[in-house]
């Protein structure tokens, strides 16, 4: 039997965040904690500095991976096409871009545009100014808005804040009307 009442059913992406592992030189291994803190998510991004492809194999025995381009992989792009310089992903509408670092001045919101601009003038890609980036390279934990692009970086898990040992990952919660970022301290 019906009621008639409607009802709506939310949709929310979990999408588990990932940067900096610097397998085998930061740990042999990925840490098991991570495999654990991103159970049950839909996508997993690594925002680079991977080193060997094992650590997305590893990850991807959890869920789909992506992977950019970070300044420790040398030839890794040339041999496996989940890695590039830049994915820019529609996710529940929105623009989600993968890179692996971001400018290192202030980015005041009259400097944002030309940044972006910038990063896709040379490139056939999609030029929707995004609404998340995420990016690694810096090993420290960010979550910024400005001028309505949410920045998150994760941190890493293997070399937070350039110290060795058990570090951070995020998870990125998207829907059709909202954009939420956990970011998770390993243990």
């Amino acid at each position: 039997m019906t009621t008639g009442v409607k009802r709506h059913i939310i949709i929310k992406m979990r999408i588990g965040l990932i940067s900096d592992t610097h397998i085998p030189h930061a740990e042999k291994a990925l840490p098991p904690e991570v495999m654990e803190a991103f159970r049950g998510v839909d996508l997993i991004l690594h925002a680079g500095d991977i080193c060997i492809p094992s650590v997305l194999d590893d990850l991807e025995s959890i869920a789909p991976v992506l992977a950019a381009k970070g300044d420790e992989e040398h030839d890794i792009t040339l041999i496996d096409e989940r890695v590039k310089k830049k994915h820019i992903l529609k996710l529940e509408g929105k623009t989600l871009w993968l890179i692996h670092d971001r400018p290192y001045a202030p980015i005041s919101p009259s400097w944002l545009p030309m940044w972006w601009q910038s990063k896709t003038a040379s490139e056939q890609d999609n030029n929707d100014k995004p609404d998340i980036v995420v990016f690694g390279h810096e090993h420290r934990i960010v979550v910024q808005h400005n001028d309505d692009v949410l920045f998150v970086s994760p941190g890493s898990p293997t070399f937070l804040n350039y110290l060795q040992g058990l570090g951070t990952v995020g998870i990125l919660y998207i829907s059709a009307d909202n954009v939420d970022v956990r970011i998770l301290q390993l243990k």
